[in-house]
């Protein structure tokens, strides 16, 4: 039996740029940082030659084109790996967060069957065929940058060349900033799940035609320069703000990002003392991150609670997908 562990992730600037609609044109920058919170993947021998996988529901089939879970079928062809397994994974949190675990799972399912067959394949080569299999075999309209952050774990500065490279930065900064940033960070899960699919879509459409949202994607673009400047830098006072201008900008990537529920939601935690956040992933649903003086937590947290969210603890990940346990 072998078992992965591939954190999840929260992105502070620059998503959108990650698409390759995007970055052909100019070059895509996201900041990231990878968190404790984490997709977990078993692979294990199975004494016949059938395939089982076992998620929200199990399949059972005898050939792999018989899998509905898309993702652990794909992951499996690309590995290698067709006959006599068992897959199994578990999530720390609800799918539709939007903490990047489509990817984590892919990035993870790949890492655990390489090492089954006693295989290793660095960072780089998890993320690339990722990539491969959500956006390349399966269509989907996503970006590159949950991908490499699972892969790769830490706090990272992302660029997105047009020949198709990703450059993977560490953000140096010294431990105290670190802590003092993470300690100011506060997500909650609005209990809203969406897929992540049409709200990209359209986003994806509106890259393709010169306007408001090419002129956002640059302004993101620049914002994740500024933010990676500003941490690495140990110069935080900025940095509610800028998330705040990342979200206003967001917004003009098209009509799904935000709803008449959600801006309240950021509205009352701003006034609650937040300054500033943004809805995580694609927007539509997920997570609510806020960036707030810790003066200001206790209040934050009263009108988190009024309004029915879970808390999810920040932790900060250095590592990336690895392997836990190898029997």
């Amino acid at each position: 039996m072998v078992i992965s562990k591939t954190p999840l992730r929260i992105s502070f600037a620059g998503g959108g740029t990650d698409f390759r609609d995007y970055y052909r044109a100019r070059q895509g920058r996201v900041v990231s940082m990878a968190i404790r919170r984490h997709v977990y993947v078993t692979v294990n021998k199975r004494w016949d030659d059938a395939i089982r996988v076992a998620y929200t529901k199990t399949e059972i089939v005898r050939h792999i084109g018989d899998l509905q879970h898309d993702l652990i079928r794909e992951a499996m062809k690309m590995a290698g790996v067709t006959r006599s397994i068992e897959v199994t994974t578990i999530a720390d949190v609800p799918a539709g967060s939007g903490l990047g675990s489509s990817s984590s799972l892919t990035v993870g399912a790949l890492n655990a069957l390489y090492a089954f067959q006693g295989r290793y394949l660095p960072p780089g080569m998890l993320a690339e065929q990722a990539c491969q299999i959500e956006i390349g075999v399966l269509g989907r309209p996503i970006g590159k940058q949950d991908q490499y952050i699972a892969a790769h774990g830490g706090f990272r500065f992302l660029h997105f060349n047009a020949d198709e490279s990703v450059s993977v930065e560490p953000i140096v900064c010294t431990d105290a900033t670190r802590r003092r940033l993470v300690n100011s960070l506060l997500l909650f899960y609005t209990g809203v799940s969406r897929e992540s699919h049409s709200v990209l879509a359209e986003a994806r459409q509106r890259m393709r035609v010169p306007g408001a949202s090419r002129s956002a994607l640059d302004g993101l673009s620049d914002l994740a320069a500024r933010v990676a400047r500003e941490v690495a830098g140990g110069r935080l006072s900025r940095f509610g703000s800028l998330l705040h201008e990342g979200w206003e900008l967001k917004k003009q990537m098209g009509s799904k990002v935000t709803n008449g529920d959600l801006d309240r939601y950021y509205r009352l935690a701003r006034r609650a003392g937040a300054e500033g956040g943004k809805i995580t992933g694609a927007g539509g649903g997920g997570c609510l991150l806020l960036y707030a003086p810790r003066s200001a937590h206790a209040s934050i947290r009263a009108t988190a609670r009024r309004l029915g969210f879970r808390e999810f603890p920040i932790g900060f990940e250095p590592d990336g997908s690895k392997i836990i346990y190898s029997d």
